[in-house]
């Protein structure tokens, strides 16, 4: 098997009790045992989540605490941005009507031949329009 692209809907729900769901743990499970690859702005999303989570009384500084170490834990690998990156995010988000962030996620399971998890069904449904295969589909 080869690693996954998760994106933030996805590892979120593994650190939002509220957020979490069969699905979410499956991902979770595969994850664990074959990787996943995430484009370098996953753990500014990420960071954004488990922020705003914790403003908004969903979450305690303890809770985000568990979070970030549950991610740190996970063979999780973030891609570094490359001299194409500009160019490939802005033709994929223009092709398929996504934000440059989401745009980031399915260039790299593009570029990699990746399957993509994600749990925002717009995206899933481009995801599948690009050729990419998905994991947990909405």
């Amino acid at each position: 098997m080869s690693p996954l692209v998760v994106d933030c809907s996805v590892t979120a729900a593994w650190c939002l009790e509220d957020e979490t769901s069969p699905a979410a743990e499956r991902v979770l499970e595969r994850v664990i045992r074959e990787g996943a690859l995430v484009p370098a702005l996953w753990a500014f999303e990420m960071s954004n989540v488990l922020v705003a989570a914790e403003r908004r009384g969903r979450i305690t500084a303890a809770d985000a605490e568990r979070a970030v170490e549950l991610l740190r834990r996970l063979p999780i690998v973030l891609d570094p941005p490359h001299a194409g990156t500009l160019a490939r995010c802005r033709a994929v988000g223009r092709e398929h009507g996504l934000t440059a962030y989401d745009a980031g996620y399915l260039d790299l399971a593009l570029r990699r031949g990746l399957r993509l998890a994600t749990f925002d069904g717009e995206f899933a449904a481009a995801a599948r329009r690009s050729g990419v295969s998905l994991v947990a589909p909405p």
